[in-house]
């Protein structure tokens, strides 16, 4: 990885600044920030076997670049390279660079209140009915995956049926926030989703956090007080749940079967088994 993100930099005509490394999961990606003619940048490094190095993934982030407006604030994408060596393919995007932090770094979990103002959960508020009303053809969860395992993972009657679609982030969580300024990073897995999608997930990673779950259904109750949005919020618990099936956000397990038993108890919505 760092060889490919060393001949990327060539390709770009940039050069790193420091020794900073950025790894993504299970090390799939590798960016660090450089110096290029117009300013500092943030090259990203993505790689994947050769034959499954393409599609939706990899075009999110340039799809996002074209159809996303002003009203989502996030880094633009100046360049981008695709190449295969030997059995890897990989793809290279050199991005502005965002010098405002992350709200957390290493994980999707929030585990501390940040401290966000008035303007930051207005813009945020603003950039998720903006995204919603994005066209897209791209699709970031499927229905015949909801019919499949709603029913496995929530272990109650439900109706998998989607009550509404719009575009979402599709990864909305708090490694992908900046703060105090907010800016909306990685943009791979943006496509349809059941409204009210991204409100619904970055409410399920803040459940740690009962003082932030609690201010993100105040300032996002337009969408998530909605049949459609506790929906959203179940198909989120189905997804990870599913995950501490893996080992995954097992500390998340016990919050998550909370706030289902909640829903599931005192909000009937389209979602439920009637």
């Amino acid at each position: 990885m760092r060889e490919m993100h060393a001949a990327a930099a060539v390709a770009f005509h940039v050069l790193p600044i420091g020794s900073r490394e950025a790894w993504g999961w299970r090390g799939r990606t590798l960016s660090r920030p450089v110096a290029t003619a117009s300013g500092e940048g943030w090259l990203r490094l993505v790689s994947a076997p050769a034959d499954k190095a393409g599609g939706k993934l990899w075009e999110g982030p340039q799809e996002a670049e074209r159809l996303m407006p002003p009203a989502v604030p996030r880094p633009r994408l100046r360049e981008r390279r695709t190449w295969t060596e030997a059995e890897h393919g990989y793809l290279a995007e050199l991005y502005d660079r965002v010098t405002t932090p992350t709200i957390t770094t290493h994980e999707p979990v929030l585990r501390a209140a940040p401290d966000l103002d008035e303007t930051w959960w207005e813009r945020l508020s603003g950039a998720l009915d903006a995204i919603a009303a994005v066209p897209s053809g791209r699709v970031a969860v499927r229905q015949e995956y909801l019919d499949r395992a709603m029913p496995e993972y929530l272990g109650i009657p439900v109706d998998t049926i989607v009550p509404a679609w719009t575009t979402a982030h599709g990864d909305l969580h708090w490694a992908n926030l900046t703060s105090p300024t907010l800016t909306v990073l990685d943009w791979e897995g943006w496509g349809v989703a059941p409204a009210g999608y991204d409100a619904a997930l970055l409410h399920a990673y803040s459940l740690l956090v009962p003082e932030t779950a609690a201010q993100i259904r105040r300032r996002l109750d337009h969408i998530l007080n909605t049949p459609a949005g506790r929906f959203a919020e179940l198909v989120v618990i189905t997804e990870l749940l599913q995950t501490t099936t893996r080992g995954d956000n097992l500390d998340l397990e016990g919050a998550l079967r909370a706030r289902l038993s909640k829903i599931a108890g005192t909000h009937p919505s389209p979602g439920l088994g009637r």
